[in-house]
């Protein structure tokens, strides 16, 4: 049996369409900072989609999977917030989300949004989905508000 070493890793020639050096990636993600009263189940998600777009430095289609990942703590909210939320997809917690109050016409629209991308990759409709980081960090940035918002009424309420 033959054994393969991994290279170390090198930036993605994509990555300088956006940043010149891995260090500007800090700068990218510096704002996406998890709040006191997440969860910590949706605070791990949020940190690992944050450090998924940073290394989409170096592997260009992190910054999707972040995306996705951003999502997986949006729902772990809502699950929480949601009464009788149980076992209901996403969709209808956006729905139940978005007519209870909890969410704004523009945030459930977001979530819907990304939960399309999010099912067409899991199911295979989608094969190869890139979104450079220049759209996944305000996609990120909202599901980290909205994970934020509903913590903090939930809270306060």
């Amino acid at each position: 049996m033959t054994t393969q070493r991994l290279p170390f890793p090198v930036p993605d020639e994509r990555a300088h369409l956006f940043v010149t050096g891995y260090a500007d990636m800090h700068d990218l993600v510096e704002d996406l900072v998890v709040p006191d009263g997440v969860p910590e189940a949706a605070a791990t998600v949020l940190r690992t989609a944050r450090e998924l777009l940073r290394q989409s430095y170096y592997c260009y289609e992190f910054s999707t999977v972040a995306v996705m990942h951003s999502l997986i703590a949006v729902e772990i909210v809502l699950r929480d917030r949601l009464p009788d939320a149980g076992k209901k997809p996403l969709h209808q917690l956006i729905k139940q989300g978005a007519a209870d109050g909890v969410l704004t016409a523009r945030q459930a629209e977001y979530l819907d949004y990304g939960r399309q991308i999010r099912n067409g990759m899991a199911h295979g409709r989608t094969t190869h989905a890139v979104m450079p980081p220049a759209m996944a960090v305000p996609m990120v940035t909202t599901s980290f508000a909205i994970v934020s918002e509903l913590c903090a009424a939930a809270s306060a309420g």
